[in-house]
């Protein structure tokens, strides 16, 4: 996977053991990463500008991945959102879609499908 320097793919999920997961995934696929336990951190981290992507869970302790996905539009910044969760239903994929997603992951899912996911969303132009 062709990345930029210094960019890395952001994660933002709550719970610490599927943290740890993405990171150890990612890590061993050679991705840099930067994980946050909410997204509150993740907007005040300040790397969203130089992201490669952001993974983020749907249902965090305030500010939900949704509402993640709408504020990092309203700031016209624009790294693609894979958006993951344990709570799927066509409702929340058709409002992940509306506000954006550059994809969406059911929990469970295997590492590759994930990896495949930011690879599709970090280059779109390259023919599968």
């Amino acid at each position: 996977m062709a990345m930029g320097k210094g960019r890395k793919v952001l994660v933002v999920e709550d719970d610490d053991g599927m943290r740890e997961a993405i990171e150890s995934l990612l890590d061993a696929a050679g991705i840099e990463s930067t994980a946050y336990a909410s997204a509150e951190a993740l907007l005040a981290g300040g790397a969203i500008e130089d992201a490669l992507c952001v993974i983020s869970d749907l249902k965090l302790p305030a500010m939900s991945g949704l509402e993640l996905l709408a504020e990092l539009r309203a700031r016209g910044t624009l790294p693609p959102v894979i958006v993951i969760t344990a709570h799927d239903a066509p409702s929340v994929r058709t409002d992940a879609v509306r506000l954006g997603a550059a994809a969406y992951l059911a929990k469970p899912f295997i590492g590759s499908a994930l990896l495949a996911a930011i690879e599709n969303v970090t280059n779109p132009a390259v023919p599968k």
